[in-house]
């Protein structure tokens, strides 16, 4: 899986969120803060993972 995918997806959910709150769309800002925010901790979760799983092919 490509990390800087999902890290990408992330800062567009969040434009999106930062975009919709200025026009006062809250419902959507606030949805769509939530997807940049699970998408953030799903790509650091999965480059932990990566990196263990590097660190013991190694040894």
């Amino acid at each position: 899986m490509n990390f800087g995918n999902l890290l990408h997806w992330a800062v567009i959910f969040l434009v999106v969120a930062l975009v919709a709150a200025v026009l006062g769309f809250g419902g959507v800002a606030g949805t769509a803060m939530e997807g940049a925010r699970l998408l953030f901790w799903v790509a650091l979760a999965f480059l932990q993972v990566s990196l263990v799983l590097g660190l013991i092919r190694r040894s």
